[in-house]
């Protein structure tokens, strides 16, 4: 399948497509590529994946998180890799975790467009400058060069943290009011997590939290 119609079909950039597949290839998923007219991205015969043993309560909490953090950055990503792993557990474990699952109920909130988020996933990802266009809280609506430094959440909301070229500072948009964004060629120009200031007390990056 070409990379393009991979693009097509999960509504994200070829250059998503080519740089999560080159990935996964890479690291030793049973993935070809043929370059070329004619060419692009295939499954090899016979691959598969390494066995995962879990129990039942951890498939239902890999579930869960991503379930109730459905609106974080690369929760798309997160969600299929949750569906491959469930899809290797043996059957039994499976049954369990499914009729556990129904246990567990998660109000999930409207998301911005998937075109959004995987514009600023790309560009956060790439380090290179967003095209966005911003509702402020006061409705008036711009359109701004940003460079992502980071994502943050607090309060309930994600933030796009990022150096806005407009106002020539560090700013926090919240991802919900991005109506639109798009990813240049512009690399950023290295502005750091250190200038965004101090964060708040309970504050930790997500590998933070991984040990």
């Amino acid at each position: 399948m070409s990379a393009e119609r991979l693009a097509r079909e999960f509504e994200v950039s070829v250059r998503t497509v080519k740089r999560d597949l080159d990935a996964l290839e890479s690291s030793g998923a049973p993935i070809w590529s043929r370059p070329g007219p004619g060419g692009g991205y295939g499954l090899a015969e016979g691959g598969a994946l390494p066995p995962i043993t879990l129990s039942p309560s951890q498939a239902v909490a890999l579930m869960a998180a991503v379930s109730a953090a459905h609106d974080a950055p690369y929760a798309d990503l997160a969600a299929a890799g949750v569906r491959k792993i469930l899809a290797v557990i043996d059957p039994r474990t499976r049954e369990k975790a499914d009729a556990l699952a129904d246990r567990v109920w998660v109000d999930a909130p409207p998301v911005p467009s998937r075109a959004v988020r995987s514009a600023i996933e790309e560009g956060m990802a790439e380090q290179r400058v967003l095209r966005i266009r911003y509702s402020a809280r006061d409705g008036v609506m711009t359109t701004r060069d940003v460079e992502p430094v980071l994502f943050a959440s607090t309060g309930g909301r994600w933030y796009l943290v990022a150096w806005c070229r407009l106002r020539d500072g560090m700013r926090w948009f919240a991802v919900s009011s991005i109506e639109r964004a798009s990813v240049t060629r512009a690399s950023c120009t290295g502005h750091t997590v250190d200038e965004v200031g101090e964060p708040p007390a309970n504050a930790r990056a997500v590998g933070g939290g991984m040990d």
